[in-house]
């Protein structure tokens, strides 16, 4: 199958206007970004774009832009703008291994009156939502393991030899088919969804593009190493639970085997990842540099602030019988109102 890069989307602003267009013709003059919402639409697809150059690129786009000074620059401002507006929320922990134990044992514990996506989706969730749901989740899980593969030249010793045998789980124990990454484009396709990777860009909100730039950010800094460790222990430590909520709703509706597999797979595999990225990363990362231990509850506290974010947006949109993606699916209530 040849690989294709994505298109360049649509701007929504004057900043990702001016960052695709020096993509298009080569850099300009870019905006100041001191002002710019830190979430919003405009930021996040222009770093999104900017930090998809060091993953597949763009269609049309000169390869050698990744390393362009000028885009660096601009991307460097934007990044200060979404790292200093997660700090400022983000309450800091007392950057002792205690705080990180204590922040890891909070993510095992879910309250009994939890909410969220996947409980909406496995109690009451409809066929048009789950769809649209893996929609928004493909900007990351067509990269799945990427962003936290760029950790492993910052890691030594025990914590890269546990990072990367999750990872080798990530990228399917060595099978192609088996990868997480294929497993996701399989059940996008048995839902009826474009697979092609970067297909749902133009539709994703700036709510959706935030989480993968964190994890880009993280994974491209070496000193957000910590941070990144906490992102990826946060992802690892939910998963399981969360994954086997989907699993029971695409079950309820009936939806075809090929697209339960993705999420029945990270039902048994995140169990497992749980106690190695713990135990196996985390433990030894933090005895050889106990530095980092702020930034390890850093990550997991902004990824949860962001996931909360995401999921906040999704479930007021639905509430609301509306879609939460930029340009609906065909099933969306919007285009079945309109038919």
């Amino acid at each position: 199958m040849l690989v294709e890069p994505p298109a360049l989307p649509e701007p929504r602003g004057p900043l990702s206007a001016a960052v695709i267009g020096s993509l298009r013709r080569g850099p300009e003059i870019l905006p100041p970004v001191e002002v710019t919402d830190p979430y919003g639409e405009d930021l996040q697809l222009a770093l999104y774009c900017l930090y998809e150059l060091h993953y597949r690129g763009f269609a049309g786009v000169d390869e050698d832009l990744e390393w362009d000074p000028a885009l660096l620059t601009v991307r460097r401002a934007m990044e200060q703008v979404f790292l200093g507006a997660l700090r400022d929320e983000v309450v800091p922990s007392d950057g002792t291994p205690d705080a990180v134990d204590a922040e890891l044992e909070s993510l095992l514990v879910e309250p009994v009156d939890a909410r969220g996506v996947s409980h909406h989706l496995r109690r009451d969730g409809e066929r048009w939502q789950v769809r649209e749901y893996v929609a928004h989740r493909s900007l990351y899980h067509l990269k799945e393991a990427d962003p936290q593969a760029w950790v492993i030249a910052r890691l030594d010793g025990p914590a890269k030899a546990a990072l990367v045998t999750v990872e080798h789980d990530e990228y399917g124990a060595g099978d192609p088919d088996r990868m997480h990454a294929h497993l996701f484009a399989e059940m996008m396709r048995a839902l009826e969804l474009d697979a092609t990777y970067g297909a749902y860009l133009d539709a994703a909100p700036a709510a959706t593009l935030a989480e993968v730039n964190l994890m880009s950010m993280c994974g491209l800094h070496r000193s957000l190493r910590g941070a990144l460790v906490g992102q990826f222990a946060a992802v690892e430590l939910t998963s399981s639970p969360g994954s086997d909520r989907l699993v029971r709703a695409m079950r309820r509706l009936d939806l075809p085997d090929a697209a339960v597999e993705f999420y029945a797979e990270h039902v048994e595999a995140d169990a497992v990842h749980e106690q190695v990225v713990r135990r196996g990363v985390i433990a030894p990362l933090l005895a050889a540099e106990p530095a980092l231990a702020a930034d390890v509850v850093f990550g997991i506290r902004a990824s949860g602030l962001l996931a909360d974010r995401f999921g906040d947006l999704l479930l007021e949109r639905w509430a609301e019988d509306r879609s939460a993606l930029c340009h609906p699916l065909p099933d969306a209530p919007e285009h079945r109102a309109a038919s």
